[in-house]
């Protein structure tokens, strides 16, 4: 106990004649142990704990692409082995299209076939057979061609119109906001009456 004593208890109070026995340096010794064991408990409570690390937030998994949502659907009418519907993947071309539905016919003339345009879903390829009006874009089921959605090389086949002309219409149809009738192509620059006269026929709106 004397050797517990003489660690823990200041030495002035060692040195002094005051005796406090056995009792009271036991009394010391304890309060000097509750001190140690305090210091020790606040040491330990105050010392810095890390934050585990939140956990990675993943993104949401993309929604699944089935084959059919990418495939493409054509439809090849004309001199071809297997005329109707066929299917291909994106972006195959004219002539992928024509081998889906068994390759053209014997001595079938392409050249009006453009077989290196891609494709798109729901198009109809017409193989060596003339395209109806009605499918010909910029023109009405009457064959006449529409002014407000032909383009200039549509409005350059027009007799007396050539491709200065098919820019001043297309460029008149920009800044009005379309033809609201035919007798309007009067108020393009470059259109006078004996032009006016062939084409009257020949356009609508």
């Amino acid at each position: 106990m004397r050797k517990f004593a003489e660690r823990w208890l200041p030495e002035s109070l060692l040195r002094s004649r005051v005796d406090p026995g056995r009792a009271g340096v036991l009394a010391l010794a304890l309060v000097a142990a509750v001190l140690l064991v305090g210091v020790i408990a606040l040491t330990w409570t105050s010392r810095s704990v890390a934050d585990p690390a939140p956990p990675p937030v993943l993104p949401p998994p993309l929604p699944a692409t089935s084959a059919a949502d990418q495939e493409l659907v054509v439809s090849v009418v004309g001199k071809v082995s297997r005329p109707g519907l066929v299917t291909v993947e994106p972006g195959s071309r004219v002539a992928d299209a024509v081998e889906a539905a068994g390759g053209a016919l014997p001595d079938t003339d392409l050249t009006g076939l453009n077989l290196a345009r891609r494709l798109t879903d729901g198009e109809q390829l017409y193989v060596a057979v003339p395209v109806p009006a009605q499918a010909q874009p910029g023109k009405g089921g009457d064959g006449k061609v529409d002014l407000n959605t032909a383009t200039e090389e549509q409005l350059d086949e027009l007799p007396g119109v050539g491709e200065v002309t098919a820019k001043r219409i297309v460029q008149w149809r920009t800044e009005h906001g379309g033809f609201d009738s035919v007798d309007q192509l009067r108020e393009v620059d470059g259109i006078g009456g004996s032009r006016f006269t062939r084409l009257r026929e020949l356009v609508r709106v």
